[in-house]
């Protein structure tokens, strides 16, 4: 299967369904992680243009580690507007190049306003990437579904009940590996403000899993909307 993750910041996807994403790439699937905002504003000392850059290699090297292709939409942070149709329309491209089995992304409620147009802009694109006079481009057919979308964790699981779930115990050390990739955030969130980022991820991890049975998981819902629902069990 082809499957595309769409996160908000070039940490998100590792964070909310990094050991999903791992498992997906073990089993051969084809993974595709898109971040839509370059991050250039997450430091207090690093200025963005710089901070981006470091952001973009960041996000590389994690998905290097699971063999999965890394795009950047390079939207700077803060700035994500889904009623734009520049970014739908980028979003768009990129559904057409993978043409997805499932896309995963953030819930439409979220802990900041960049995740929750990103879970929109989502939820457009899928559709738009269908219609083939939205956006023609010589070469690039329209989709020929409209994907599911399966919606990952919030941080720290706030306000969020999973509706399924997938086993990560034998990829919880890839999870953090690939948010380990990410020192620009976790020196900074363990030098400045105390909080041992990777503990975070791996306890959220195990909360999940003691939800389920399991050692480690992630929980997911599935976007309940037509034509978007399937019998079959897409999730590793």
């Amino acid at each position: 299967m082809n499957v595309l993750a769409v996160g908000c910041h070039p940490d998100d996807l590792e964070i909310g369904c990094g050991g999903t994403l791992a498992k997906l790439a073990a089993k051969g699937h084809r993974v595709t992680m898109v971040h839509v905002a370059n991050g250039d504003k997450g430091h207090k000392q690093i200025v963005p243009d710089e901070l981006k850059a470091i952001r973009r290699l960041e996000a590389k090297a994690a998905g290097n580690l699971i063999g999965a292709e890394v795009i950047s939409l390079d939207v700077p942070d803060l700035a994500v507007k889904s009623d734009q149709d520049e970014l739908v329309g980028k979003l768009v491209q990129v559904i057409r190049k993978v043409r997805p089995d499932y896309i995963i992304t953030h819930p439409p409620e979220d802990y900041m306003k960049d995740h929750m147009e990103v879970s929109r802009a989502v939820f457009d694109a899928s559709f738009a990437a269908t219609v083939p006079h939205y956006q023609p481009t010589d070469g690039e057919e329209a989709h020929t579904k409209v994907a599911p979308i399966y919606y990952m964790d919030t941080l720290a699981g706030v306000g969020f009940l999973p509706t399924e779930y997938v086993d990560i115990s034998d990829y919880i050390e890839t999870k953090i590996q690939m948010n380990d990739c990410h020192q620009s955030q976790i020196k900074w969130l363990y030098e400045h403000d105390g909080i041992d980022f990777l503990d975070f991820v791996r306890t959220v991890s195990k909360f999940r899993g003691l939800q389920c049975g399991k050692p480690y998981a992630e929980g997911f819902k599935q976007c309940e909307a037509w034509p978007r629902l399937t019998t079959e069990r897409l999730l590793p």
